[in-house]
């Protein structure tokens, strides 16, 4: 396919892309959409940025509109899970962009943001609901939700969702819905228990795949710099001084650690802004729209908090701590270098054990990377041991209840208690690695009882400017 008109979308669809200005389909479009059409179950390997959220949202506001219906009560016709917070609101985006001229009903379903609204939201019924599965499952353990007329499932980035310990939640969700349905299933890589996952929720699927998580994008021009620990915060801000930055994304490994990197940027005289599980969900959006705009150049994220960031414009991925999972360094550079353009990835590599993960990083993009030593001469640290150490889970993956900082999750999530009579729906749970709202006051919803607390969640709005995700 050379061309969305190819794709015969209906008219209020084709007439949305054309105002985005979107013509030709990227090629997991290019091959999801056509059978995504026929009715057919999929498996889409795909990473982010490859344009894979029109390729599950543009077929299905087609059917939804060949068989158009007002869904009932309490009750949702599309169900899209994601990960996170941020990935949840730029799906549901694109889903009000291509669906502007059908006047679609949609919401979110997401933790760290007020549950009654959502009740609410919810309550007449929509037809499409985008949600992370922490949060759905309090929905629908306190009777505001049923999953009885899911039409549509999809799971983006199934392979994170199992990172951050979402698997069983998802056999739960999985469950509960109607054995007759189209289902969706994308993930970056396909570990074996993704694999066992997808064979349990789909029927015959077809398969397609773009850009093995293995390669990199030949435009980014990747390097590494070797330098002692205490160096780095000084090397990271002259980098971002003397390099051409348009945006750059800095990668931390821990949420203290995106916190030091911000305050040593702005002793430097660079502004910057940190995103991570600790930080409210309006301080994230707030500092997503500026980074967006460009009012923000620098910004500074964990892995997981990075999870969902679309934006064009990033010139520079730099990792001040390089990731212990090979696959996540792929993922980070691919932030760069987007709709054409050309991008810059720095790594800076201190002690045996970064050596070690960029050997690693290496063996699987099969690319050995141009270094740059700028260690102190008689403090350089010793060569990695022959055999990187074993750091836990499967080759190539983090252990699935891991946080931000690498630590062990501490068990299962705790509900608070409702004072109403009523049965309570299980109070404002948080995702794993996001921050807690503060306290918050019982309320109910004809009958159904919900912690209400303090904040409004912020629009999304779509960036006119953003190609097709």
């Amino acid at each position: 396919m050379t061309s969305f008109q190819d794709f015969n979308l209906a008219d209020a669809l084709t007439r949305a892309l054309k105002e985005e200005n979107y013509t030709t389909p990227t090629p997991i479009q290019a091959q999801t959409i056509p059978i995504a059409l026929q009715g057919r179950d999929v498996i889409g390997i795909a990473q982010t940025g490859t344009g894979k959220t029109a390729s599950f949202a543009l077929p299905i506001l087609h059917r939804l509109l060949e068989n158009r219906i007002k869904p009932q009560p309490k009750t949702a016709r599309v169900l899209v899970l994601s990960p996170t917070r941020e990935l949840s609101g730029q799906i549901l985006d694109s889903f009000n962009t291509y669906g502007r001229h059908i006047r679609l009903s949609s919401t979110l379903a997401i933790g760290g943001v007020p549950m009654g609204r959502q009740v609410r939201a919810v309550m007449q019924g929509v037809e499409v609901l985008v949600a992370t599965p922490g949060r759905l499952l309090d929905l629908v353990q306190g009777n505001a939700l049923k999953l009885t007329q899911v039409e549509f499932l999809v799971l983006d980035e199934a392979d994170r969702m199992l990172d951050m310990g979402f698997i069983n939640d998802i056999r739960k969700i999985v469950a509960k819905l109607p054995i007759k349905r189209q289902t969706l299933f994308f993930s970056a890589t396909m570990p074996k228990d993704i694999a066992e996952l997808a064979d349990s929720m789909l029927r015959d699927p077809a398969r397609v795949a773009v850009t093995p998580v293995s390669s990199t994008v030949e435009r980014i021009a990747q390097r590494v710099i070797q330098v002692d620990h205490s160096a780095k915060p000084n090397l990271l801000a002259q980098l971002l001084k003397d390099e051409p930055v348009n945006r750059a994304l800095v990668f931390t490994r821990t949420k203290h650690g995106a916190d030091k990197v911000v305050k040593s940027l702005e002793k430097a005289g660079i502004p910057a802004q940190a995103i991570h599980g600790n930080k409210s969900q309006n301080h994230r959006e707030r500092t997503l729209a500026a980074f967006r705009t460009g009012e923000i150049r620098t910004l500074v994220a964990t892995d997981i908090a990075a999870r969902g960031i679309d934006v064009d414009g990033v010139s520079h991925v730099v990792n001040f701590d390089l990731p212990n999972v090979p696959e996540t360094y792929v993922h980070r550079i691919g932030r760069t270098a987007r709709a054409g353009a050309e991008g810059v990835a720095i790594s800076l590599v201190a002690g045996a054990d970064e050596l070690s993960y960029l050997r690693d990083i290496e063996r699987l993009t099969k690319v050995t990377l141009p270094r740059e030593d700028r260690r102190t001469p008689g403090l350089r640290e010793a060569a990695p041991p022959a055999k990187p150490p074993h750091r836990g889970g499967r080759p190539g993956m983090q252990n699935a209840r891991t946080n931000e900082g690498g630590n062990a999750a501490k068990g299962p999530r705790r509900r608070r208690r409702s004072n109403a009579k009523v049965p309570a729906l299980p109070g404002n749970r948080q995702e794993p690695n996001r921050p807690s709202q503060g306290g918050g006051k019982a309320g109910s919803i004809q009958g159904v009882a919900f912690l209400h607390r303090e904040g409004r969640p912020k629009n999304h709005a779509h960036n006119r400017n953003q190609r097709p995700n």
